[in-house]
């Protein structure tokens, strides 16, 4: 499992955001994309004007958000990006204006981080945090193993060793929990249950079970310089909602999720690789489950080197490659992919072995 930063680190870094994020809401008949001065190499960057507000930078996911809600197709607003930036600028300006639509926009460090609906619902990581890390110390023994907060998501990744089995002759496995929220809009609340395995410290994500929570709901509503401000009733619902979130975390924990996924990787054990070609399954493989070539060829060595040549074996080769990714949004892909792998149709799992 990937570590990121510590628990103290992600509480300051929490608190930090708290105060210097800010969101706006505004027709984008008031927004326009500009362009820099040239910087010392020559390069010129868009900046997103709001109004009278001094222009912001723009990061990769609100670019991407742009460029979706406005129907540009990816590859020719990437292009625009790093070649024309001043054709990006007037092709996103002209429907910027064409169809005039209330957009929030989520500002940290003087960036735009974000490029929302306006019923877009705003669920903090600071909310999320205070609802559930005093459930998780008031677990017995129950550790925060791997935590970080990226530009896109907030991670807690939490063990509980009073729940453990092995699956096979000294291969203990631990019970867990992930919970991710994002305030940029990509992905909903989820708590997910996790297992951790002892011997190479892999975690793999039931991605499948557990809680997720959108966030959408009433259109939010801003004051006189744009800035949102939250409603007595919209207040009471996030109240509501966060009082759920306790119980689903307090329901992930138990051991019920958990056998489930002991019971899959189990199963995972008896089903073994049949075909001579092995690095031939895990190429169709990782081709299947969107892996890069880096990463395949990293899951071919981690099986080679652990010697279960099985499907289970294939999913904590997967599973283990996430520690070698640098990239942690990436990294807990990977363990949910893991899981994907090892509870792959019975059918698709004759046509890897066949294929190759």
């Amino acid at each position: 499992m990937l570590q990121g930063k510590s628990l103290v680190q992600l509480a300051a870094e929490i608190e930090r955001q708290k105060v210097a994020k800010k969101d706006f809401i505004a027709s984008t008949s008031q927004m326009n994309m500009v362009i820099t001065e040239p910087d010392e190499n020559g390069k010129r960057f868009p900046r997103l004007g709001i109004a009278d507000m001094d222009p912001l930078a723009i990061n990769e996911i609100a670019h991407n958000q742009i460029g979706a809600k406005l129907e540009i197709p990816s590859k020719y607003y990437d292009r625009l990006l790093n070649e024309e930036p001043e054709l990006l600028a007037e092709n996103v300006n002209t429907w910027l204006h064409k169809k005039p639509s209330q957009r929030m926009i989520r500002t940290l460090d003087g960036t735009a981080r974000a490029y929302l609906s306006d019923r877009y619902r705003r669920i903090d990581n600071a909310e999320v945090a205070e609802a559930v890390l005093p459930i998780i110390s008031g677990m017995k023994d129950a550790t925060v193993e791997s935590c970080e907060i990226t530009e896109s998501r907030m991670y807690l990744k939490v063990l509980n060793p009073r729940i453990q089995t092995e699956i096979t002759q000294g291969d203990v496995v631990q019970s867990g929990i992930l919970i991710t929220n994002s305030e940029v809009g990509m992905g909903s609340v989820s708590v997910m249950p996790l297992v951790y395995r002892l011997v190479c410290k892999n975690g793999m994500i039931a991605a499948d079970s557990g809680m997720r929570k959108f966030h959408t709901g009433r259109i939010n509503e801003a004051d006189g310089n744009m800035e949102i401000f939250r409603s007595v009733t919209i207040e009471a619902d996030d109240k509501a909602f966060i009082m759920k979130l306790q119980d689903i975390v307090h329901a992930t924990a138990e051991i019920i999720q958990f056998e489930r996924i002991v019971s899959a990787m189990k199963l995972g054990t008896e089903t073994k690789i049949t075909s001579p070609d092995v690095p031939k399954v895990v190429q169709l493989a990782s081709k299947n489950y969107g892996l890069t070539e880096y990463e395949g060829k990293g899951v071919l060595d981690h099986l080679i080197r652990g010697g279960d040549l099985s499907l289970y074996g294939l999913a904590n080769s997967v599973t283990h490659t996430a520690q070698d990714v640098k990239n942690y949004d990436r990294s807990t892909e990977l363990e949910m992919v893991g899981w994907q792998m090892l509870n792959m149709p019975r059918t698709e799992w004759h046509r890897l072995n066949t294929a190759a």
